[in-house]
């Protein structure tokens, strides 16, 4: 089968949608598909922009959001339509599309392409921290693009309950994978620990964007907390001022293979505190890592979290109830223990394999489906 993947992100972007269209790109290598990928350029002299992607990897020009360099913008390109055309897809994979998915959209209609529309970001939520307002705008586009699409695909329960009340047709649910031979508890570095915390304290990590969607603030009640570190991986805008808001927290800037994975399973509690995930790929992370969870009650979550078993759950930002719920865990080893070994029982058989196995179904059925309208 052959694929177009047009993705507001891909590395050296680090993000979901650019890690998870990374995923698909190479599981269909390694099913023996021919993908292609459609993504806005790097910015230039991007030292990783050069690594090898399992695929070739059209560029289109881009510019960098004002006020959030890291997110590259996809300006208008011929080159989008022209990849499209040349590499003659059997279907178009649309990762989280809003700008350059779009556009891919209105080529993959223009063409007669079967289009799988991948929802990833919670845009509204976006809307409202950002801006403080254009929530609706930003759903009559989502219900705009998804709408057009042969199928669109959500990651969790609590995302399909929002484009069904928001009227986006054509639903699924599709989760995400996790690496479980990256992400395990066995690499668990005291020496590692020992350097972040030296005095002993249990360490409490967050992982991720440094956004204002992301509300990491909340965690400035428990980097109060006695006996406790809080360790924040990850960059981004807010980087500034969380470090005045998070005393005596231990930033580490953005990580990533290996060497991130070593971070995680040396964590004895993972907090996230972002209410607009639509998935939260770094929960699962943690629970490959044997790590437990402290999440808000909100988005996806919803379905990773297994509260009482793997992790808590507590109300969306709420700044004490996630001091009081690490504190619980902070006291009690033998409770993070047992969370820690439920998630990563929980996460076993979630890989990339399986859920690519699913998406290449997915395609399948949409392209049967078109097949036989026309010849209808």
């Amino acid at each position: 089968m052959r694929v177009v993947i047009v993705t507001e992100s891909f590395p050296p972007d680090v993000n979901g949608v650019a890690h998870c269209a990374l995923q698909t790109a190479r599981h269909l290598v390694d099913r023996g598909h021919a993908p292609l990928v459609v993504a806005p350029a790097p910015a230039p002299g991007n030292k990783l922009a050069a690594l090898a992607a399992p695929c070739p990897v059209v560029h289109v020009p881009s510019l960098p959001l004002p006020g959030y360099p890291q997110v590259r913008v996809a300006l208008p390109s011929r080159r989008l339509a022209a990849a499209i055309v040349q590499h003659r897809p059997d279907v178009v994979h649309l990762a989280s599309p809003f700008v350059l998915g779009v556009r891919g959209m209105a080529a993959a209609a223009k063409f007669g392409i079967p289009a799988v529309a991948v929802y990833q970001t919670d845009l509204a939520g976006y809307a409202r921290t950002y801006m403080g307002a254009g929530e609706a705008a930003a759903w009559r586009r989502i219900r705009s693009v998804h709408s057009a699409a042969d199928l669109t695909l959500v990651p969790s329960s609590a995302s399909m309950n929002d484009l069904e009340t928001h009227g986006v047709p054509r639903l699924k649910l599709w989760a995400r994978g996790v690496d479980t031979a990256r992400f395990r508890p066995e690499l668990r570095d005291e020496a590692l620990r020992r350097e972040l915390a030296p005095n002993g304290e249990v360490i409490v990590g967050y992982v991720g964007r440094l956004a204002p969607e992301k509300h990491i603030d909340l965690l400035a009640d428990t980097c109060r907390l006695p006996g406790v570190k809080v360790v924040i991986v990850g960059d981004g805008p807010s980087q500034p001022a969380l470090a005045e808001a998070l005393p005596g927290a231990a930033f580490l800037g953005r990580r990533g293979g290996d060497d991130l994975a070593r971070i995680f399973a040396s964590f004895d509690v993972f907090a996230h505190t972002g209410p607009f995930e639509t998935f939260c790929q770094t929960v699962q992370e943690a629970m490959a890592s044997g790590v437990p969870v402290v999440a808000p009650a909100a988005g996806g979550p919803l379905d990773l979290v297994d509260h009482g078993r793997t992790g808590l759950l507590v109300p969306p930002r709420d700044a004490s109830a996630v001091r009081d719920a690490v504190r619980s865990l902070v006291a009690d080893r033998a409770l993070r223990a047992a969370y820690g070994a439920a998630g990563r029982a929980t996460v076993e058989g979630r890989t990339w394999a399986a859920i690519g196995d699913q998406l290449i179904g997915h395609y399948a059925d949409v392209v049967a489906a078109r097949r036989a309208v026309v010849a209808a």
